[in-house]
């Protein structure tokens, strides 16, 4: 997110544009917010490699307090907003964070997480008014704050990064650091020039972001639009319909979105979908979860082979990728690998034959370390530490294509049979009486484990026996027996992070209770 050069070569061209009131802020204005921003975080104490975090929606603000850190050689972490006052404390402790810049609509949470986190020497309200707590006013106004600084770079500008944290969904989220060179910020880390190259980044383009920017993916497309001298579009919140008036409103050129969002689109009204031009898209690329197959197919037909997927871990273990056309030749793939050697193992560390699933390893193509946590770092390598794991599970079919399975947590083990609930969600979701869906195994006393299903209904089905018996007979159509849900329970809403990830463990745990062991 620096944005230096392009604000010499184009100072009036928008750089963020919100969707929601076209607020716009300039490459001038946000080169010169972002400087004055670094001037304040040298001004008390922060030098190179140091950190501090960011609590907040989407915002006006956003895209300069994260271009203050890559300029002055900080990690910076881009926290969810959602987080309570304890999960908050818990990563700006754990981040070592110096400075905490929030928001007024997550004021409340973010200075009552300050008194739990000591290290804290300043919070910075971008939107709302300080406050004297008795404390040397611990709490400021952004603006106020940097009044006066200067709109020029520090002196001793040098490359910042992110800094952010795994989703925490199978337990503590865990601060995930990558070496920063001492290189001025104009460098690029090498995994950024293999993004730019692969999704065709380019002077003018204009992105538009319907996702979080605490995420990583989104936080890296706007990063990465903003240093290719791009204007980025940034919905406040995801509405389906909404994201296509604004691909016409802004004649948008890239976008990156998830499974789950490509599901609500095509769930609009046929004659909401053909309302929009939609052809100034050049590359549409979606990740962070499996695709169904279903509807990755209606999507390419809908809008053409313009839809790029990857799979990649936040880590920067690996990286696999493939085109439509590739998709098409291989349905179901998240692509060939292109960064890092890739390994499929069982829990021996044996490898697996081509087309078995097992667990993913890679020969780690980005090193990275979890920050403050040697056990962590250690338990998602091998013994040799030669290589890494998120615990996905997968196979590779004789081509050199990857296809995910599932996580390694979730997976079912009933009668001695290993299932993969992955299958099942991607064809429950298919269902037009279905919204979203979750599948996992339960306690049973005889199987060890058997297959639940937890929906959430389209807003006009009410909850029914009669539906939970149409859904199991609907799999029963498509799935071998043992993958078939036994039982469907309903949600009004279903726990999704607001990236498109399935937070099932909420949903998991409420039916093993306390038990330590998933092993009845």
């Amino acid at each position: 997110m620096y944005p230096g050069k392009h604000a010499k070569q184009h100072p009036d061209r928008p750089a963020v544009v919100m969707a929601g009131s076209d607020e716009t802020i300039t490459y001038g204005e946000l080169e010169a917010r972002s400087n004055r921003l670094a001037h304040l975080l040298r001004n008390r104490g922060l030098g190179r490699l140091d950190h501090y975090s960011i609590y907040m929606e989407n915002h006006p603000r956003y895209v300069e307090c994260c271009a203050a850190g890559e300029r002055s050689g900080h990690y910076y972490t881009c926290v969810n907003s959602f987080l309570t006052v304890e999960e908050l404390a818990y990563i700006l402790n754990n981040s070592q964070s110096k400075v905490l810049i929030t928001s007024q609509a997550k004021r409340d949470v973010a200075i009552a997480a300050l008194p739990l986190a000591p290290k804290v020497e300043l919070c910075l309200v971008v939107d709302g008014p300080g406050e004297n707590r008795g404390d040397g006013d611990k709490v400021l106004n952004l603006e106020q704050a940097t009044a006066g600084l200067p709109s020029t770079p520090i002196a001793d500008e040098s490359l910042g990064t992110p800094m952010l944290y795994s989703s925490g969904t199978t337990g503590r989220p865990k601060g995930i650091l990558r070496p920063l060179p001492a290189e001025p910020p104009v460098y690029h880390l090498p995994i950024f020039d293999f993004l730019l190259k692969l999704w065709q980044y380019r002077d003018g383009m204009i992105y538009l972001s319907p996702a979080p920017l605490y995420h990583s993916a989104p936080q890296a497309a706007v990063g990465l639009t903003i240093r290719s001298g791009g204007t980025a579009v940034i919905m406040e919140k995801f509405d389906a319909e909404h994201y296509l008036a604004l691909v016409e409103k802004h004649r948008i050129s890239h976008s990156q979105l998830v499974p789950t969002m490509f599901s609500r689109l095509l769930k609009l009204p046929e004659a909401a979908r053909r309302k929009h031009d939609l052809s100034s898209l050049e590359i549409a690329i979606h990740a962070a979860a499996p695709c169904p197959v279903q509807v990755k197919e209606q999507m390419i037909e809908w809008w053409g082979p313009i839809i790029h997927e990857y799979y990649g871990a936040t880590e920067g273990l690996g990286f696999t990728a493939c085109n439509a056309q590739e998709w098409l030749a291989h349905r179901g793939t998240v692509g060939r690998v292109l960064l890092g050697k890739l390994h499929v193992l069982d829990d021996a560390m044996t490898p697996l034959p081509t087309g078995t699933p097992g667990t993913l390893w890679f020969e780690t193509a980005t090193p990275f370390e979890y920050f403050d946590d040697p056990g962590k770092t250690a338990e998602a390598r091998s013994a040799d530490g030669a290589m890494s794991t998120v615990g996905d599970v997968g196979y590779v079919d004789g081509d050199g294509y990857l296809y995910l399975t599932d996580r390694a947590t979730f997976m079912i083990i009933s009668g001695g049979v290993n299932i993969y609930p992955q299958e099942c969600e991607n064809l429950l979701i298919t269902h037009p009486k279905v919204a979203d869906a979750a599948v996992f195994g339960v306690p049973n006393v005889d199987l060890g484990e058997e297959v639940k299903a937890v929906v959430q209904l389209m807003p006009d089905v009410p909850p029914s026996p009669a539906i939970a018996e149409e859904l199991i007979a609907f799999c029963g159509r498509h799935l071998a027996r043992q993958k078939v849900p036994r039982s469907v329970d309903f949600e009004a809403e279903l726990p999704r992070l607001p990236t498109g990830k399935l937070y099932k463990r909420l949903l998991r745990d409420r039916y093993w209770g306390n038990k330590t062991s998933r092993i009845v």
